[in-house]
């Protein structure tokens, strides 16, 4: 019975609230900014908490476009992570068909991941604040958390080393997909690194023996990377790109970078591979005569999943009605899937929730949430922003981002959150043992 009571409170006020969530959505949509560029995105968010009743410190972290928005004084503190960075080439009109931009663009959803877990944390702080729901339950903190620079895997890592979760009880967030359930999975721990090779510039063809190619070397490096591929874990995977290829053929290259991420679901493993790649570069660089400059980009540890929050936040999900869809939504997604070639065979554009699995699942990407989960427990949902069949980091992503079919799974998430997290102030037992389930992991 509570539980209707909280629920039919939390539709009501999502209902009430709609139009000032919606544009906020939508204004963050229409400025795309690039990861630690979010100036009017992080300000945007932030007022909508201050009008809220939340206080805003920015900087935090030691980013600009950073920013804690907090209510509350009590213990315990729930923390939601919102992101709102766009993906450069991403630019789209929210329509079904390839309109491209020049801006970048929201191609991850984080206009409505943002907005989400704002929305979240002003519906529970309403909840606490109503004269009939006064009680203990009330004597809790709220944050927001503004995180920049997701995209480029940095933001939340850089944060988590400044110490601004470490007294969180608990970490909040969510991320869009095509789908509807806890994401109880692994996200993958990565290195990201240049290798940069400098050599000796000559003519190709006149004074070859005096060039030092640092092109070739980057072409061995690789060579060697495509051969160690036989060696290592089967879920290690390792990506490749080069970032300049500049000159003319008839001068030996005197410079060459390539990008790299290397990656698996565990981090020891990710470690192991990564000094092999280093080492095939640095072999590279001694057969070719040049040298080469490994730079870090960032590191990220693996998803450290917790099963007592995994339970908790689907019982809230069972709770929330899925959104439903109009016709001309509907028809959106028939058309968008056939002009993107989406992979539904089923022409089901969007499921129900999914049930729980019973293990981790091993997941293909990465993100820089997985470090906040391992400074304290951490849970993360996935809402259907996008029909099925939808990749990230696609133009498709980012039309739908723009229109009602992710805002419908934006507010359907953001209903999700509030429940759950309200279930963790209704029965500590939950965080209690959630603690006890990330102690026992270790690291």
């Amino acid at each position: 019975m509570q539980t209707q009571t909280q629920t039919t409170a939390f539709k009501q006020w999502f209902s009430d609230h709609e139009d000032a969530l919606l544009a906020t959505a939508h204004d963050i949509f229409a400025h795309p900014e690039l990861s630690g560029e979010e100036t009017y995105s992080s300000h945007r968010l932030a007022q909508l908490l201050e009008e809220a009743g939340f206080r805003i410190t920015w900087g935090i972290g030691g980013f600009d476009t950073a920013f804690l928005a907090e209510w509350g004084q009590g213990k315990p503190i729930l923390g939601f992570l919102a992101e709102y960075d766009a993906l450069p080439g991403l630019g789209q009109a929210p329509v079904c068909h390839v309109e491209p931009l020049s801006s970048p663009g929201h191609g991850c959803g984080h206009n409505l991941l943002g907005t989400a877990c704002a929305g979240a944390a002003m519906a529970l702080k309403s909840f606490l604040e109503t004269s009939e729901n006064t009680s203990a339950e009330s004597d809790c903190t709220i944050r927001v958390y503004g995180c920049p620079a997701e995209e480029i895997v940095i933001g939340k890592i850089r944060m988590n080393k400044a110490g601004v979760f470490d007294d969180l009880d608990v970490a909040i967030t969510w991320h869009p997909f095509d789908r509807n359930r806890v994401s109880y999975d692994i996200w993958q721990a990565q290195d990201v690194k240049n290798y940069k090779f400098y050599g000796k510039a000559a003519h190709a063809s006149k004074y070859p023996e005096l060039g030092r190619s640092a092109l070739d070397a980057a072409e061995l490096m690789n060579v060697g990377v495509n051969y160690l591929r036989e060696h290592v874990a089967d879920d290690v995977r390792m990506h490749y790109t080069y970032t300049n290829t500049d000159g003319p053929a008839n001068i030996v290259p005197p410079y060459a970078s390539t990008n790299y991420f290397i990656r698996s679901t565990k981090r020891s493993r990710t470690e192991d591979a990564s000094s092999r790649v280093d080492d095939c570069a640095r072999g590279a660089a001694l057969m070719t005569g040049t040298r080469v400059e490994i730079e870090v980009v960032t590191s990220n540890w693996e998803m450290k999943t917790n099963r007592p929050l995994a339970l908790a936040f689907h019982k809230a999900m069972e709770r929330v009605p899925l959104p439903v869809y109009t016709q001309k939504e509907l028809d959106f997604a028939t058309q968008i899937t056939k002009e993107a070639n989406l992979p539904n065979p089923t022409d089901t554009y969007f499921g129900g929730l999914e049930p729980l699995e019973d293990e981790p699942v091993p997941f293909s990407i990465g993100t820089d949430v997985s470090d906040v989960s391992h400074t304290i427990p951490t849970i993360m949902l996935s809402a259907a922003t996008m029909c099925k069949g939808t990749a990230l980091h696609h133009w498709a992503t980012t039309a739908q981002s723009g229109m009602s079919i992710g805002e419908k799974g934006m507010l359907y998430v953001a209903q999700c959150m509030a429940e759950g997290a309200l279930d963790l102030l209704k029965n500590p037992q939950i965080l209690k043992d959630a603690w006890e389930v990330f102690h026992a992991m270790g690291e």
